[in-house]
């Protein structure tokens, strides 16, 4: 039996374009006031009624696989609502969102997802597979947040060779107008990965992800490096609502090495945000709009 190539395998893949899932949960206090901590800031308890801060709609939705459906990577074995991509990397390379309008503490929330778009294309590394999922959270006053969501998958790499960051070096801008230098240890890595339920061992698995995936230390979550880039605004600009928020994760952040959050007033209420490593390279862009 031949195996299948890439673009047969697309053409079964792109079947799950316009797959629905619908999810509902309540917006609780208790991880919000986690999540406050976790970023070491000095928040009132959230009372009911009290405004969800941007990006930690993430703490909500949580998914829940059985022990016995966990894959050896920590994540949830592939298929179901997402395609069955069959690489074993699995990253979070980025998202766009809208900001409608907050969240509350106490609401009834639904997340309605859904497949936009499947592709693939041959990498230096290997196969890489893009999946664009399109979530909707709405709560009693409507569309609260519209979400695009960008996951990649490749193949592992050989065992001697090493671990390729998504894209080529870029350096990072030298013109902030403000910055935040963050200590990724593996105590915050693994606060985050509590509160987002989040398996993937590749965060808190010293031995797995050195020896197996052959980085040189824990990676820092794509989905915390954006969320500390939010609260990097939040600090300077507490007045601003956030409206619109894009990132793309470009290289990983690993825990040996401390990195910076940077920010840039670009005027008419649009902020450049980065994140910095420690050579100067940029891991991650984003872009902010406020009210």
């Amino acid at each position: 039996m031949s195996i299948p190539t890439l673009a047969e395998q697309l053409v079964h893949w792109r079947s799950w374009i316009g797959r629905t899932e619908q999810r509902g949960d309540l917006v609780t206090a208790a991880p919000l006031h986690a999540l406050a901590a976790t970023l070491d800031r000095d928040d009132p308890e959230p009372l009911p009624g009290a405004d969800v801060p941007p990006l930690a709609h993430w703490l909500y939705f949580l998914p829940a696989a059985r022990a016995r459906d966990i894959g050896p990577d920590g994540h949830p074995q592939r298929g179901g609502f997402l395609p069955p991509v069959p690489l074993p990397r699995r990253m979070w390379a980025g998202g766009r969102l809208d900001f409608h309008h907050p969240l509350q503490v106490g609401d009834e929330i639904t997340r309605r997802s859904r497949i936009a778009h499947v592709d693939a294309k041959a990498g230096r590394s290997g196969p890489l597979v893009f999946v664009t999922v399109r979530h909707e959270i709405s709560n009693a006053r409507g569309l609260a947040v519209a979400e695009e969501h960008d996951i990649v998958y490749r193949e592992a790499p050989a065992p001697d060779a090493p671990a390729p960051a998504a894209q080529p070096a870029q350096t990072a801008p030298g013109d902030a107008s403000f910055a935040r230098e963050i200590v990724p240890d593996p105590v915050l890595l693994f606060r985050y990965s509590a509160l987002t339920f989040n398996g993937h061992r590749i965060h808190y698995d010293r031995r797995y992800v050195t020896e197996v995936e052959g980085y040189p230390g824990l990676i820092v979550h794509g989905p915390l490096i954006a969320t500390l880039l939010a609260d990097l605004l939040r600090r300077e600009r507490p007045q601003a609502r956030l409206r619109h928020f894009a990132f793309t994760a470009l290289r990983p952040v690993f825990d040996i090495h401390r990195f910076h959050v940077c920010g840039r007033d670009d005027g008419s209420s649009t902020y450049a945000l980065w994140a910095r490593d420690h050579t100067g390279q940029l891991a991650m862009r984003a872009e902010a709009r406020t009210a």
